[in-house]
């Protein structure tokens, strides 16, 4: 009976660990590193299946093309699953997917009637006008 209550009690702490790196595993998946010209910023990704699926190609390291001097973006070569929704506004460090695979980042505040899909939000955006603005850029992605 002893051996019995041992055998449980391990296999309780063996499963108690698996479910707490499984836990890890998913607070790793809802930040992702974003590098551009020698400067790290953080963006909390959505809890939706975009974002998730944007997490799963990742690390990945791409030219984004500058468009109307509030945002870059670049194309993924597959597409994302996506749920676009009018925003209305968008803001410094919103990280979007517009239709189903261009992924957009934002340096500047503005109204918008387009529709995107929330991919996350860049913490610290201040810094982005002047990293990302003024030209195209190299951006790494990665968790």
């Amino acid at each position: 009976m002893k051996k019995f209550f041992a055998i449980i009690c391990a296999a309780l702490l063996l499963t108690g660990c698996n479910g707490d790196s499984k836990a890890q595993e998913v607070k790793i998946m809802d930040s992702v590193k974003i590098s551009i010209n020698g400067q790290n910023f953080y963006a909390r990704l959505e809890d939706n299946p975009s974002a998730r699926a944007f997490a799963e190609k990742l690390p990945l390291e791409v030219d984004m093309q500058e468009l109307n001097g509030n945002e870059k973006y670049f194309y993924l070569d597959s597409d994302l699953p996506s749920d676009s929704e009018r925003v209305k506004q968008i803001h410094a460090g919103d990280l979007m997917l517009f239709g189903s695979n261009c992924v957009v980042i934002f340096y500047k505040d503005f109204a918008t009637s387009y529709s995107y899909t929330r991919l996350g939000k860049i913490d610290n955006a201040a810094d982005l006008p002047k990293v990302l603005g003024g030209g195209n850029v190299r951006v790494k992605f990665g968790m």
